[in-house]
């Protein structure tokens, strides 16, 4: 067994230094003497990486002490810029034949031979290397090595804190704080500045060294036998989504946590002198920065698998569960995730919110849709934007050009605020043409609805300007609720939004959950392979008829005296459609026998989502008093394209000819059996594709309330007469390969249509 005396000894020297009430500068120059001493080498130096991606000597002893602050190597220079750009250690026994080798002159180490350096690093970042060196020719041994990488993290740290600032050259900033932007894609529009707040955050470990090894060991296999059971557990469940982890995530998860080269790791840090705590994060830097530099993309894609198990590892040691949201919360709060669920962007209070960053996502993802109803902006697909961002950054995100700034700088960030200003001059113009008609410049009337789903949502109704609501998605209600929200519940809400809406048409969609909108207390004993195409919306209501019975019962008593919309999603037949016009009725005589009061007038209505529905299309305008479209679905059905894929996020577009045509069909096919159509998807939201849609015939859309006014603003200066004749000549021609979006705004540019 190998003699830990030399490491333990030199961890409680330096445990006793960060206690010391000493400067930056002593602190860093007593540090590299211990180290010195407990290596038995002659150099140890200490370099700390810029933001001009240079290192610059902080601290030596062995090597000349004028040279600290002025020997300087950029990254991927000489030995140490190597280990700075490979996050890797170098252990050489003459490292002057080394091809890498560069010679400082001003440090005076000719005279040495031996090298041993090692990364310093956080969260997988490279902040500094750090060195020891000796005349003689000698290999370091592996504890050496690991005693090295363990200061070696103590050191990242101090860095981390800011306790080094001081020592910065004017003009001059380390790594650590350099300005990051992003270039990703706009999910949401709009302009946020605020402070970062990880959704999953960083644990921090403050207690780095142990007083008894042995103990930390034992704590170390109680919390990796606790991690191996719970992952257990979640595979042995057949409804492994509800955790929100697939099961191949979870098989990761599981192969991670039994890995022996990992334990061993973990264990000889411990050995080292670390807590157990200490030992995951050490190791998890390190695997991480390995990881990092590797070329293959399902290697670097393993990567958040291993983060997110090491976090749950240490929440394990440290016995911390979910952090309250609110009581932390900075006013304003830009939440960056690598992804997330609609129903946790909902754990946020608002009215702190200012923006969402998702290092995965589409933007026809529920998260984002949501997102969108909250009126805030969202950039995703920014990869490596976790990893780089500290609780309480400063950050902009630009979900107009799908940017973001991290820590920016003062020039860039004065730009912004001069762009949200000028973004608030606009939504007031938005705000004065609430109240003038939404007709296009040759007289054609188009009715702007808005899409809801919350109480929170219904003051804006007003503030929009909107016509009604177009899609009221009930669900959001049992998304955020922890169980199943009660009758009484349901109908206080819906009563509450007829009441908001001031006799303005409101469309309620019944329960749309299954697929990516999970509720945590339902269970779905199915472990579907393709759940968006699975168990659930109306096959889910019809199969449970009582959440369907309890839903309309609330929606009729909530309607007495007031006409009442009711849309049923994800019909795939028209069977579907009579099956639930039987419960509803069922309904209605139940109320009717105890003189409720019901609803003046009942429409019932289907979605547009299934392709299977477009060789339907006469049968179902005959069965429904309306219909709607939802394009976010169709889309992703029509075009075999999970939204939900990054992959895909982009690859297909909905103004594309094949799309378009499918669209045209629909409202024509209304046309002509005089059935009420209106699309309520994402693709509503947005002034070129709005345009396409009433040019295509719609004269009924409902989005977003942020989008009612940018989509006003070019329909009053439509010629639609124009774009009709345009559209009918573009859809008619061949369409492969040409590119409809760059079509329809060229025209929007020639006829002056604000886009």
């Amino acid at each position: 067994m190998r003699d830990q005396a030399g490491p333990r000894v030199l961890l409680r020297r330096l445990r006793e230094l960060m206690a010391e009430p000493l400067e930056p500068q002593e602190r860093l120059d007593r540090i590299v003497r211990e180290i010195a001493a407990n290596m038995v080498a002659e150099v140890c130096s200490l370099y700390v990486l810029r933001a001009d991606s240079v290192l610059e000597l902080y601290a030596t002893e062995g090597l000349n002490p004028g040279s600290v602050h002025h020997a300087q190597l950029r990254l991927g220079q000489g030995l140490v810029g190597t280990i700075a750009a490979s996050a890797r250690p170098l252990n050489l026994s003459d490292a002057q034949r080394h091809p890498a080798f560069a010679y400082l002159p001003e440090t005076g180490e000719e005279i040495y031979h031996s090298f041993l350096g090692v990364p310093v690093l956080r969260a997988g970042r490279t902040l500094g290397v750090l060195v020891v060196q000796n005349r003689t020719m000698r290999t370091y041994r592996e504890d050496e090595v690991e005693a090295m990488e363990t200061t070696a993290m103590v050191i990242a740290e101090m860095i981390a804190t800011g306790d080094l600032a001081r020592l910065t050259r004017p003009g001059l900033e380390l790594d650590l704080r350099r300005p990051v932007s992003f270039s990703g894609m706009s999910f949401n529009e709009g302009v946020g500045l605020g402070h970062v707040v990880l959704h999953e955050p960083r644990i921090v470990v403050t207690d780095l060294f142990n007083e008894d090894s042995e103990q930390e060991l034992r704590r170390l296999a109680s919390a990796l036998g606790s991690l191996r059971l719970s992952i257990d557990d979640m595979l042995s469940r057949r409804d492994v989504a509800f955790e929100g982890e697939h099961r191949a995530v979870l098989e990761a998860y599981r192969m991670f946590a039994n890995d022996r080269g990992w334990v061993r790791r973990l264990e000889e840090a411990v050995s080292n002198g670390l807590t157990a705590e200490a030992a995951v994060e050490k190791v998890q830097s390190d695997m991480r920065a390995r990881m990092l530099h590797m070329t293959d993309p399902y290697m670097r894609e393993r990567m958040s698998d291993f983060d997110d198990l090491a976090n749950r590892l240490l929440r394990q040691l440290m016995g911390r569960g979910p952090e309250a949201l609110a009581s932390t919360l900075p006013k304003d709060a830009i939440v960056v995730a690598r992804s997330m669920g609609a129903a946790e962007l909902l754990d946020y209070p608002r009215d702190r919110l200012r923006g969402l960053v998702l290092e995965d996502g589409a933007v026809t993802s529920h998260v984002v849709i949501v997102a969108r109803a909250m009126g805030i902006p969202v950039a995703g697909q920014m990869k490596g934007a976790v990893s780089m961002a500290e609780n309480g950054d400063a950050i902009i995100v630009d979900g107009e050009e799908g940017r973001i700034h991290l820590r920016p700088q003062p020039d860039v960030e004065a730009a912004y605020a001069e762009k949200v200003r000028f973004r608030a001059r606009r939504q007031e113009l938005y705000r004065e043409l609430r109240s003038k008609p939404s007709r296009t410049a040759d007289g054609t009337d188009v009715d702007l609805l808005m899409n809801a789903g919350l109480a929170v949502d219904l003051p804006q109704l007003a503030e929009s300007g909107a016509a009604g609501i177009g899609l009221f998605r009930t669900e959001l209600q049992f998304m955020v609720a922890a169980t199943f929200p009660r009758a009484e519940a349901q109908e206080r809400l819906y009563r509450d939004v007829m009441d908001a809406a001031r006799g303005k048409p409101v469309t309620f969609r019944t329960i749309d959950i299954g697929g990516d909108k999970v509720l945590p207390y339902f269970k779905n004993t199915s472990n579907e392979e393709n759940p968006a195409l699975g168990w659930r919306a109306i096959r889910l209501t019809l199969d449970r008829p009582a959440l369907l019975r309890t839903q309309i019962r609330a929606l009729l008593k909530a309607a007495g005296g007031r006409e009442l919309r009711v849309m049923l999603p994800m019909i795939t037949e028209i069977g579907e459609i009579f099956r639930a016009r039987e419960i509803i009725d069922r309904e209605v005589r139940h109320l009717a026998r105890f003189a409720h009061d019901l609803p003046t007038s009942l429409r019932i209505g289907a979605m547009i989502e299934v392709p299977a529905l477009l060789w339907q299309l006469d049968e179902l305008m005959r069965s429904v008093d309306f219909v709607s479209v939802g394009s976010n679905d169709l889309f992703q059905f029509v075009m075999a394209a999970d939204r939900g894929n990054t992959l895909l996020a982009d690859r297909f577009d909905p103004l594309s000819v094949p799309f378009l045509r499918v669209l045209k069909q629909i409202v024509d096919a209304g046309r002509t059996s005089g059935t009420p159509v209106t699309l309520c998807g994402e693709l509503a939201g947005r002034p070129i594709s709005a345009m396409a849609l009433i040019g295509l015939g719609y004269r009924s859309i409902s989005m977003s309330p942020a989008s009612i006014g940018p989509v006003k603003a070019m329909l009053t200066e439509l010629p639609l007469e124009k774009l009709e004749a345009f559209l009918a000549d573009a859809l008619s021609r061949p369409g492969a390969g040409r590119d409809m979006r760059a079509e329809l705004s060229a025209f929007a540019e020639e006829n002056g249509v604000p886009l």
